[in-house]
């Protein structure tokens, strides 16, 4: 066992040259004290992930760490690389004295969730407030909508697009709860493309005009040119993205910039590509339509976010570059985005989810690495059913297929930002060796996926680095 200064003591350990509170410990820590067996499942007390090097009351806002280890029992194991469950029952015996015991009555234990295509900073505010209210309030609101995202059960996520740096080492530091966060920084777009919320009224704009409001955010910024993308994409790097975003082509949520129009030349793409490659990371795509999706694969990307509009052709040449596709269950239904009837943006997103089950069903044929998330945008109500987004993806696969896609899947595709990855441990499964990230889920999601739609009720023990952060069972 490994052992440092007391948690009281108030000491910059990275200054110090210390490893005791980063990612490299906390894995060290779990192989040490962790034990894994057929009979119980064991989280060790040193399976924390980063520690706080806070002051003791700032610390409070995160759960204590377990002072002993922690023994599940009893409980059948989903562990994010099989579709089926295992049983995993007590053997009987004494517990050892030195250990918090956690009896599971045949529930579910299975991997933290994993959301590939979230956005920290603007899942729960509207557009509006987005862009006229102080920073300091829209942060303080994404931070507790990072708390309730945790309590969702989704204890990693992959943000793309929004400036989620500072909030990001608030839970890293132990300043707040909330999921691990993969970000990406702003997305970069061209003059009138995805990420360009200017009004009419602001073009033409002079050649030294001012950053716009979204770019004073870092919600997303404009790159005209191989020269101001490189800009671009390498000031995201020097402020912690582990993953760079384009846009590639038009959205649903921008207000000009049609459905169909390509953005960005290759030559631009090539230049994000070779900034990220750089880096030893990955660019990611914004885009739905063939001719967007094409250009950008020639360039280098190695991600395609969205893609409900590709056709046949497409899908065979992102099987071939061994590309990824991050795509999300968009249906019109109640959980669409919401947009007035009769606008431009409401006929754009019933174009583009008339083509889910095309895409779907063309990467189960070509058997694309195919990741789940969700992009949900300026609504609360929406941002809580993450959980039934996900249970929705059984239109397409079988309960199993969606939680590894939810797990060890989306965690392959958040490992391929190499060197850049702030998190040192295997996400998304239940082994020795990796995060403590557990759920007790009370029934069988392989039989019944609607069960993680209501994690409030169905979710009675949610676990994230080895601290504890529900638990509605008697220990």
């Amino acid at each position: 066992m490994f052992r440092c200064d007391s948690a009281d003591t108030v000491i910059d350990h990275q200054a110090a040259g210390c490893l005791c509170h980063s990612p490299y410990f906390a894995r060290i820590n779990s192989i040490l004290d962790t034990k894994f067996s057929r009979r119980a499942l064991m989280a060790g007390a040193g399976a924390l992930g980063i520690a706080a090097v806070l002051p003791k009351a700032a610390r409070a806002a995160i759960p204590a760490a377990p002072q002993k280890p922690v023994l599940i029992t009893n409980i059948r194991l989903f562990d994010g690389k099989s579709a089926q469950l295992q049983d995993v029952q007590s053997a009987g015996d004494a517990p050892p004295a030195d250990v918090l015991v956690i009896d599971g009555r045949g529930r579910t234990l299975m991997p933290g969730l994993i959301d590939a295509h979230w956005h920290t900073m603007m899942a729960a505010l509207p557009l509006a407030i987005m862009m006229t209210a102080d920073v300091g309030y829209i942060n303080l609101v994404a931070a507790e909508e990072a708390n309730r995202t945790l309590m969702r059960g989704f204890t990693t996520v992959r943000d793309m697009a929004g400036p989620s740096f500072g909030l990001k080492r608030a839970i890293d530091s132990g300043l707040v709860p909330g999921p691990r966060i993969y970000p990406s920084g702003a997305m970069i777009s061209q003059t009138s493309g995805h990420g360009d919320y200017r009004m009419p009224y602001d073009i033409p704009a002079a050649m030294n005009a001012p950053l716009n409001r979204g770019e004073v955010l870092n919600g997303g910024v404009i790159a005209d040119g191989v020269d101001q993308v490189l800009k671009r994409t390498r000031e995201q790097l020097m402020l912690g993205a582990t993953q760079l975003k384009l846009a590639a082509g038009g959205g649903v949520s921008s207000h000009f910039d049609p459905l169909d129009v390509s953005q960005f030349t290759e030559a631009e793409l090539r230049a994000a590509v070779d900034a990220a490659e750089n880096w030893g990371t990955y660019v990611a795509v914004h885009a739905y339509t063939p001719r967007a999706i094409q250009t950008s694969l020639r360039a280098g990307v190695r991600c395609i976010d969205h893609g409900q509009l590709m056709d046949e052709d497409t899908a065979k040449m992102i099987a071939d570059k061994g590309a990824w596709l991050s795509l999300q269950p968009f249906l019109d239904d109640e959980d669409a985005n919401p947009h007035p009837e009769g606008s431009a943006n409401r006929a754009k997103q019933i174009e583009m989810s008339a083509g889910t089950d095309t895409a779907y069903r063309l990467a189960k044929t070509y058997k694309l690495k195919t990741a789940w998330g969700t992009d949900t945008l300026f609504d609360a109500a929406l941002a809580k059913k993450q959980g039934k987004q996900l249970a929705k993806m059984t239109r397409w696969y079988s309960p199993g297929e969606v939680l590894m896609m939810a797990t060890s899947t989306n965690a392959q595709l958040l490992a391929m930002c190499g060197p850049r990855n702030p998190y040192n441990g295997k996400l998304g499964v239940v082994e020795a060796g990796g995060f403590a990230d557990l759920l007790l889920i009370d029934g069988d999601p392989l039989t019944n996926l609607a069960l993680v739609a209501d994690p409030e009720k169905n979710l009675k023990l949610i676990m994230k680095d080895g601290r504890i952060y529900k638990n509605t069972l008697t220990a």
